[in-house]
């Protein structure tokens, strides 16, 4: 299998070493910048299958993250841009998309979810964080409901985890879910907040959200 070839952009000279660290070993590292100026050159001259954009970026004209996505704006045909932050604000998620870029993730990722994420956008996929879905949606539209999220999350979800899941998401109240499964109110509860922390949300309305961008209401 071909190695995919990758540029880090990112300000923070251990960010880019870490990244570096965590990645598996048929995603090859071929170049790295930390500014925009050295980004939009680093992406012409290299040419990599995949870069990896922080959002906050000095240099240019205050664009960060999404400036570099305008100055390669001829490239993205061929080069794949997957921003990876630690901002979560919707904002930057919004900015750097409308920019160009095919996803989003934070810096709350793991090593090997980064890894697939990269793999999945160098497919052509859309890969974005649970939480920034919405975000998406609340900007695009509905066409953007085929974005695949970015990592495993819906596989760690028991049988009886992912039933109470699409109910609730649903909009059922625990009373109506506990009759439908035949299994108590607390029983529920305890299911409901298993769900909420495995998924790393925090309540009904962005469930809903997260169930709706995978297709699962």
């Amino acid at each position: 299998m071909t190695n995919l070839r990758l540029v880090l952009v990112d300000d923070h000279r251990m960010i880019r070493a870490g990244v570096r660290a965590e990645l598996a070993p048929d995603l090859e590292v071929v170049g790295e910048a930390d500014d925009v100026p050295s980004a939009i050159a680093a992406v012409h001259a290299l040419r990599p299958d995949v870069v990896l954009l922080d959002v906050h970026l000095p240099g240019g004209n205050g664009g960060g993250g999404a400036e570099v996505l305008t100055g390669c704006h001829d490239l993205l045909a061929d080069v794949r841009f997957l921003a990876l932050s630690v901002s979560d604000a919707s904002e930057d998620v919004v900015s750097v998309i409308r920019a160009g870029a095919r996803g989003y993730v934070t810096k709350a990722i793991t090593g090997a979810e980064l890894s697939g994420a990269v793999r999945r956008v160098a497919g052509g996929d859309a890969v974005f964080s649970p939480r920034l879905a919405g975000f998406v949606l609340d900007a695009f539209g509905t066409a953007a409901a085929d974005v695949a999220i970015a990592d495993d999350e819906l596989d760690r979800l028991t049988a009886r985890e992912r039933e109470v899941m699409r109910h609730i998401a649903r909009g059922y109240t625990y009373r109506e879910v506990a009759s439908e499964l035949f299994i108590s109110i607390k029983t529920v509860e305890t299911h409901v907040s298993a769900v909420l922390r495995k998924l790393q949300l925090s309540s009904r309305h962005e469930l809903t959200r997260w169930a709706a961008v995978r297709r699962l209401l």
